[in-house]
């Protein structure tokens, strides 16, 4: 076991009230679930996001924190937020990757793997 990992596990879900496809608009909640499964108290400092749409159009977004929140987890510790992403295709993909401090100082990144945006009937 490392020192210093996060773990991370998602959920998504279409919100057609946030929706618009007569304007290519379609929108998803993701609910994230970080656990500390390290043996360091580590403190969420960033993210950045890579978003693909299914015309293979990328946005990419950054910022501090997540939801305005920078969660210090102790190993063990959990912490959940949901945000949400629009795109202009009825599917879509995201990924990306959570910069950490532990507490000791030092930094790692935490991947988050690519997970899918789709549209309930869009599954087979």
């Amino acid at each position: 076991m490392s020192q210093y990992a996060f773990s991370v596990t998602v959920r998504t879900q279409h919100l057609p009230d946030q929706s618009a496809p007569e304007r290519n608009s379609y929108a998803f909640a993701y609910t994230i679930h970080i656990r500390n499964t390290g043996t360091v108290p580590a403190q969420l400092i960033s993210r950045h996001w890579i978003i693909t749409d299914s015309d293979n159009k990328v946005q990419e977004v950054s910022g501090l924190g997540v939801v305005g929140h920078q969660p210090l987890l102790r190993p063990g510790e959990e912490f959940e937020y949901t945000s949400w992403a629009s795109i202009p295709t009825p599917t879509g993909t995201m990924r990306g990757e959570y910069f950490c401090v532990a507490e000791d100082g030092h930094r790692f990144e935490v991947e988050i793997p690519e997970f899918a945006l789709v549209l309930p009937r869009m599954l087979h």
